[in-house]
């Protein structure tokens, strides 16, 4: 008679032993034998420059007769006087005014030139939050260790640190094997529609095809993942797709005395508590999944063998990732209501209610396939589903870690920062870059700073700041970058 313990024991041992082989046959992904990069002296006066900048008052704002152009315009001022050698060397297009599109001829014109992007133009300070600063907003004060101010980290250190880099350059007479273009927008956080988008029309309509594009986007985590004692540069490899829905629910209106059976207000809470409770799949595919490609072999070894066997440990990797708002937010399409308008009075019935809903788009997912799952969801069709503000934007392709941009940025990375780790990311936010779709198909976004979870909180709120070395850190790996390439 057949031993069905014995046998069964037999087949756990061989399933042990199939995934202890595949963990060691995990490899680093991790660049070895790179080079420190030779110490470059950034002085101080690169931090005075990105202090003076922030004092500019570049406000975006999606009621365009709020924005102040004359601030846009110094800004544009501050930047000519501030690297005369840019503005003589380099051939400057002014798009729309206030967006900026540099040319740096290189040596070699069958080499692909590469685009390193960032935008000037910062979000509002919510009024009657300027209280809470430390320094105030607009100020750009300097201290013994950060310079504080609003565009600080998001994205003036970009701007300022690329424009830092290249004046350098050109002091000591450099010229790059390749064409550099210089992209900075300046109307990034409402869109981008007349800064970035013009820009990557225009290089369009020249034929202009790009080696990469560089924008801002990951970090250097310094707090990163469970298990590992490195710092981890996230490099973005893709982004997510943004749409805006509103919801609206209609009914009869009336005195609250004598309520119907259902109310707009109560169908249209009834449609949020049900999208909330359906949320889109958690999928661990593309970016995701090359993120834990680079980690994985980094990680102890239960770890490890998990990121190796992940056909089988799949569901056991997204309950651990999806512990976190950030970590959930990479592996799904999320849905956050933001905005609710119902009721002008406590005894009068509305006759209708409305609700704007965000969401972020997963690579793979689309636009459509949102309003298809909001629908389905809600299972109410007198509700009116209709997007706000457009058509929306699809979520990026995913671009290749195999690539010359990839490898090179990586390179970079491990040159300026040695004791990082180094990663493909997804970004879950929205840049300028997903405009350069036609023009690469390596894109990548990475700033070269960093942080952690408590900084992250300063993106878009109070307290905004860097710290003086982080920037001068953000010049030096902006010189290594063009230097090597």
């Amino acid at each position: 008679m057949i031993n069905l313990f014995k046998v069964f024991s037999l087949l756990i041992l061989a399933l042990v032993f199939f995934l202890v082989i595949n963990t060691f046959k995990i490899t680093s992904k991790q660049l070895v034998g790179v080079e420190p990069a030779t110490p470059i002296a950034i002085t101080d006066s690169a931090v005075i420059h990105l202090s003076e900048a922030i004092k500019f008052r570049t406000v975006s704002y999606s009621d365009l007769s709020m924005i102040d152009s004359a601030q846009f315009q110094k800004f544009i001022d501050y930047a000519s006087q501030t690297y005369p050698l840019i503005h003589s060397q380099l051939k400057l297009e002014k798009v729309n005014s206030y967006a900026l599109l540099y040319e740096w001829k290189g040596k070699n014109p069958s080499l692909k030139p590469v685009l390193l992007m960032g935008h000037y133009d910062v979000v509002p300070v919510i009024q009657g939050t300027e209280r809470l600063w430390e320094h105030l907003p607009f100020a750009g004060d300097i201290t013994e260790s950060h310079v504080y101010g609003r565009g600080s980290l998001d994205d003036k250190t970009t701007v300022m640190g690329v424009y830092e880099a290249v004046e350098y350059l050109l002091k000591i007479g450099y010229q790059p094997e390749r064409t550099y273009y210089l992209a900075f927008g300046h109307d990034e956080e409402v869109l981008g529609k007349n800064g970035a988008e013009e820009i990557a029309s225009i290089l369009e309509q020249r034929n202009i095809q790009l080696e990469y594009v560089l924008d801002e986007g990951g970090m250097i985590k310094q707090d990163g993942i469970e298990g590992l004692k490195k710092p981890i540069a996230m490099i973005g490899v893709a982004e997510k797709g943004y749409v805006t829905l509103q919801l609206t629910a209609i009914a009869e209106g009336g005195h609250s005395s004598m309520p119907p059976p259902t109310t707009a207000i109560g169908d249209l809470a009834q449609a949020i508590d049900r999208l909330q409770k359906n949320p889109f799949p958690y999928r661990l595919e593309g970016a995701a999944d090359y993120m834990l490609d680079y980690l994985g072999p980094e990680m102890p070894f239960m770890n490890k063998m998990a990121m190796a066997n992940r056909w089988l440990m799949k569901r056991i990797i997204i309950n651990s990732l999806a512990k976190t708002n950030s970590g959930s937010a990479m592996l799904h399409t999320t849905t956050a209501p933001t905005i609710l308008d119902a009721g002008l009075k406590e005894n009068v019935l509305p006759i209708d209610a409305s609700v704007k809903i965000n969401f972020r788009i997963l690579p793979g997912d689309s636009v459509a396939g949102v309003i298809r799952h909001v629908k389905k969801s809600i299972k109410n069709d007198s509700i009116k589903v209709d997007i706000v503000g457009g058509a929306g934007t699809e979520p990026s392709f995913v671009s290749d870690t195999s690539s010359y941009g990839f490898r090179w940025i990586h390179t970079t990375v491990k040159r300026c920062f040695p004791d990082v780790y180094v990663a493909p990311y997804l970004v879950i936010g929205g840049t300028d870059s997903r405009f350069f779709k036609k023009l690469s198909n390596s894109i990548y976004r990475f700033m070269p700073v960093r942080f952690t979870d408590e900084d992250l909180k300063r993106f878009h709120g109070t307290n905004e700041r860097i710290s003086k070395e982080d920037f001068k850190n953000v010049v030096r790996f902006y010189v290594e970058l063009i230097r090597g390439s």
